[in-house]
């Protein structure tokens, strides 16, 4: 028999609830800092006025979120674009899973990107870790999102997927909604990017009992997001010393709305998102003859690779990797004044952890680590893709 689910507690609004969402947000004191950041001369009054008429998540997202994202990335990126859309058919819908850098500004420069193209957002999926606040929740689930739960009791994990994965495929299938997901549970903090195997076996349970199939069915489109630099590399730095020190340390909820605001208004540089084709076109290289646990491990390699090889690199990446492993090897990459504005950069960012027993050295190598990472996964996929 086939099991049907509830997807109450998990699914984005439905537009009747809109009118009392956006009136509620617009008391938060947040919403209201953030619109002041944005544009100081205009009048949050007004700005309520006129937020507050709008009644569909689309109207939303159209007239407030879109002009928002894009005001922040003027102030924030040197430039912000995409390719490989231009190959995807503009009347399907999609599974974009991508690398995972910024807590709110993959998804949300992944809908504006795809807005710009002439396509319709993602409803994206957060883990409810995020949702410290019911303002929050409230926020992104006017946005579009529907909700991963995570630290789920054991028991309940089997189940709790099962729904995920139903609602993933409902809402690609039925709805006609594109998806974004990361390829893992939380940001990579040294950049590692690998998709979780996990992430795969959940994908795959909402679409019947041939695995294979159930993936090809979800349309996969891998998508590599290249940031300059993160916001957030000086925390996530700090994050692997307190670990070091205290195997038991674990963020705190401040810890991570200090996170979510430092990776919206900090510097980014030059920011890319590619489109790397889709995986059902390039599965034909795994055997469909496979146990589940190779054929799961097998599908999340391909998705790697393809996001691997279409990362974009930047001097700082080639810098990084030349000073962590103290060699020339990618010199013609960049200039010395180059050099020199990635080691003070460095040096800068380092500067700003304030920790008991403060490891400088320990730190900078953390650093190196997450721009020369990305480099070496591009470097060995283009070679494996060949």
């Amino acid at each position: 028999m086939k099991q049907r689910f509830d997807f109450e507690e998990i699914r984005p609004l439905y537009d009747e609830e809109v009118p009392e969402v956006i009136a509620n947000l617009l008391d938060e004191p947040f919403i209201k800092m953030i619109v002041h950041y944005l544009d100081p001369a205009l009048s949050y009054e007004e700005f309520k006025e006129k937020v507050g008429q709008m009644k569909t998540k689309y109207e939303f997202q159209t007239k407030v979120i879109v002009p928002f994202l894009w005001k922040l990335a003027e102030r924030t990126t040197d430039s912000l674009d995409m390719s490989g859309i231009e190959d995807l058919d503009k009347d399907d819908n999609y599974t974009f899973i991508s690398n995972h850098r910024d807590i709110v500004l993959d998804a949300a420069f992944l809908s504006i990107l795809l807005f710009k193209s002439g396509r319709n957002s993602v409803e994206v999926a957060i883990g409810d870790n995020l949702l410290v606040y019911p303002w929050i929740r409230s926020l992104v689930r006017l946005n579009k999102s529907f909700i991963v739960k995570r630290d789920v009791p054991v028991r309940q994990l089997l189940e709790v997927s099962r729904r995920l994965s139903s609602y993933i495929h409902f809402a690609l299938k039925i709805k006609g909604e594109s998806i974004w997901i990361a390829q893992r549970e939380g940001r990579s903090k040294d950049s590692t990017d690998r998709t979780q195997e996990g992430l795969i076996k959940m994908l795959a349970m909402g679409g019947g009992k041939n695995l294979f199939k159930s993936v090809q069915s979800l349309n996969i489109a891998p998508v590599a997001i290249s940031y300059e630099y993160d916001p957030c590399d000086y925390l996530k730095a700090r994050e692997f010393q307190e670990k070091r020190d205290n195997p038991d340390y674990k963020k705190s909820k401040k810890d991570d709305l200090i996170n979510m605001q430092t990776g919206l208004i900090g510097y980014k540089g030059r920011v890319h998102f590619q489109v790397s084709g889709l995986l059902a076109d390039e599965m034909d290289v795994i055997s469909q003859d496979l146990d589940k646990t190779t054929m799961v491990s097998q599908i999340a390699q391909l998705i790697d690779r393809m996001i691997h090889r279409s990362m974009r690199m930047y001097e700082v990446n080639y810098v990084a990797y030349d000073l962590l492993y103290d060699t020339n090897q990618y010199a013609k990459f960049y200039t010395e004044e180059q050099k020199e504005t990635v080691e003070r950069y460095i040096t800068n960012q380092v500067s700003k952890i304030d920790l008991p027993g403060k490891d400088e050295s320990f730190l900078r190598q953390k650093m190196l680590e997450m721009y020369s990472n990305p480099l070496i996964n591009y470097e060995k996929a283009r070679l494996e893709s060949r």
